[in-house]
């Protein structure tokens, strides 16, 4: 691995990627490890599918480890965070990805603590570990705040208020800190994926699978590396003057 330069982000710096053992989250720590960064490989219930991410990020050329926490609960992202450092070094990079069930509902059928269920990952989450690893990056004037978003918020989709309401919450937040932070050095971005099946959706109906990817401008599915790579240019030093900005990789379903 090369040697990190102390001044800049890249090779060996250390990237937390929550979520991190299936899915986008899985490609998006493959794709940091392919470019030289040490990885904290982030997982809830799974340690042993954890454990063949960080496989694969070595394959790829860069390093990590395995950090078992609930990213929603305080003690247990202070307790994470402060292991990572411990082991890997100063946390440059954040990339908050975990996500949980994402239920459709209708509003007659909606309440408060299914639209806490949503945001407890989106918003309370990300601001979780940003208290933690803000004050270093402060301090050291660089780092990187990745939020892993979605196309719903300018979609609207229909009974999936409570996902949406969320989503737009964590652009907000996205925004807000892209300014609060900017004076020292420190990037904060959204990327926004399209419907890219995962694990998650190996049950969905094929005929909305269908539907939704005749709609893509560009004829096809996105690709889980797809999201890798617009998340490791958003942590690399290319992108150091580039902030308060929402990413989406969906093939042109959106455009802005």
């Amino acid at each position: 691995m090369a040697e990190q330069d102390d001044s800049k982000i890249g090779p060996g710096s250390v990237a937390l990627v929550t979520g991190a053992s299936r899915g986008l989250g899985r490609a998006i720590a493959v794709a940091l490890g392919a470019r030289g960064y040490a990885v904290a490989v982030n997982y809830v219930n799974n340690r042993d599918r954890a454990e063949s991410v960080v496989k694969e990020v070595e394959a790829a050329g860069g390093s990590g480890a395995v950090f078992g926490a609930d990213v929603r609960d305080e003690a247990q992202v202070a307790a994470m965070c402060k292991d990572i450092e411990a082991k890997l070094g100063p946390i440059d990079i954040l990339v908050a990805n975990a996500t949980g069930p994402q239920p459709f509902i209708k509003l007659e059928d909606l309440d408060w603590r299914i639209m806490l269920d949503q945001l407890e990952f989106f918003v309370k989450s990300p601001m979780l570990l940003a208290k933690q690893v803000v004050p270093g990056m402060k301090a050291r004037k660089r780092g990187r705040i990745i939020n892993i978003g979605s196309e719903v918020f300018e979609q609207a989709v229909p009974q999936f208020a409570n996902y949406v309401a969320a989503k737009g919450a964590q652009l907000g937040l996205t925004r807000s800190w892209a300014r609060e932070l900017a004076s020292w050095q420190i990037t904060v971005n959204l990327v926004a994926p399209g419907w890219i099946p995962t694990e998650r959706h190996d049950d969905d109906p094929q005929e909305d699978k269908d539907a939704y990817v005749a709609a893509i401008p560009m004829g096809r599915w996105g690709e889980h590396a797809d999201i890798g790579s617009a998340v490791a240019f958003l942590a690399s030093q290319e992108a150091n003057f580039i902030t308060g900005q929402r990413l989406s990789v969906n093939g042109g379903t959106t455009v802005e």
